[in-house]
């Protein structure tokens, strides 16, 4: 049983501020992500995409905003459950929940935060009839350990920022990387597409295009995928992995079914004081949760954390009084031991 104070479903950038937030309150936190990675969609889906909103930075790329904010939290030493899904949820005695994920892992705390975006993320398939029969034998959505494809041939499919990115991370580990793409233009970061043009060059990465992978050739695992390539006879290309990469769509998932008000998709929360939900103890903060008025922006998503920590403290602490210091005044104290803060005035005499 994991224990903490706040357990934070969800670590894109709403989650992660939540535990600086909740740092700064004396507060732990542990957050559950059915990615493998923190960040959500930021490191997920559009890592090289710039983002021009938020406060301070006219300009930050949504991977390094995920570093940032992990560099921010790191005093106060979050425990991560990555690659599970938040599944069920259970109310104690003592007014405490125990959620349990996908894989059974189970965490218990007196205030849970969903901050999980637009909630969990299914991978987008391809329309290939036989594929849920090579799911884990070959077929694979999401690249969550690259030495599992060392010395292995490679087949990726896709056209964004993924497929582009793991294309060229896995050319220095597989032992032969095609990408196929249904169209010549990619949509992803200029320096990805000269990067996978260079290595083309190079003859590192077998490309493809316009081209479709239309069926798996296998017996018991993938041993080949059939190329569907305009205007040529379909083929075949040997390969251990194929790897479709076209994105990953947002479901509420199991959280749908924890008793919550949900409205288009949408937890539903009182927003006049701390985006607590129908159920006392649960809040939903950042792009999961609806109100009138809301923006799914994540600088909104940093406002309400901030919020809802302030009333996780009087639940956790009914009989504390906490009083607001701001960090210029108390600096930051983390649970490691550090501490930030403004040099001292120097006190002189002056004759």
């Amino acid at each position: 049983m994991i224990k903490t104070d706040i357990l934070i479903i969800g670590a894109g950038p709403t989650g992660l501020f939540t535990v600086f937030e909740a740092g700064l309150l004396k507060l732990r936190c542990h957050l559950i992500d059915a990615l493998p990675q923190p960040g959500g969609q930021c490191s997920e889906i559009y890592p090289k995409k710039p983002i021009y909103d938020i406060p301070a930075y006219p300009e930050i790329l949504a991977g390094d905003l995920t570093d940032r904010l992990m560099e921010q939290i790191k005093q106060f030493e979050p425990g991560f459950t990555l690659a599970e899904r938040a599944d069920t949820i259970e109310k104690q005695e003592d007014g405490t929940f125990i959620v349990t994920t996908n894989k059974g892992t189970k965490h218990q705390a007196p205030v849970v935060a969903i901050a999980g975006g637009l909630g969990s993320f299914e991978p987008r398939k391809p329309p290939i009839s036989n594929i849920a029969e090579y799911e884990g034998k070959g077929v694979e959505y999401m690249i969550k350990e690259p030495e599992v494809y060392r010395d292995k041939d490679v087949v990726i499919a896709g056209g964004g920022d993924s497929a582009l990115d793991w294309s060229i991370f896995l050319t220095d580990v597989a032992k032969s990387v095609t990408l196929i793409h249904r169209r010549n233009e990619f949509r992803g970061a200029l320096d990805s597409v000269d990067k996978v043009q260079e290595l083309k060059n190079e003859g590192k990465i077998n490309l493809i295009t316009p081209a479709e992978v239309k069926a798996i050739v296998g017996n018991g695992k993938v041993e080949g995928v059939e190329v569907h390539k305009k205007d040529e006879d379909p083929f075949v290309i040997d390969t251990d992995h194929f790897i479709p990469l076209f994105g990953l769509s947002p479901k509420l998932g199991p959280i749908a079914d924890w008793g919550l008000e949900i409205e288009k998709n949408a937890i539903k929360v009182n927003n006049a004081l701390d985006y607590q939900t129908n159920i006392p103890g649960i809040f939903a903060i950042g792009d999961v949760n609806t109100y009138p008025g809301k923006l799914k922006l994540i600088l909104c998503g940093f406002h309400e954390a901030t919020l809802m920590c302030q009333s996780a403290f009087k639940i956790i602490h009914p009989d504390k009084k906490y009083v607001m210091k701001y960090t210029t005044v108390g600096g930051v104290e983390g649970f490691d031991g550090t501490k930030k803060e403004a040099p001292k005035a120097v006190v002189k005499k002056i004759e």
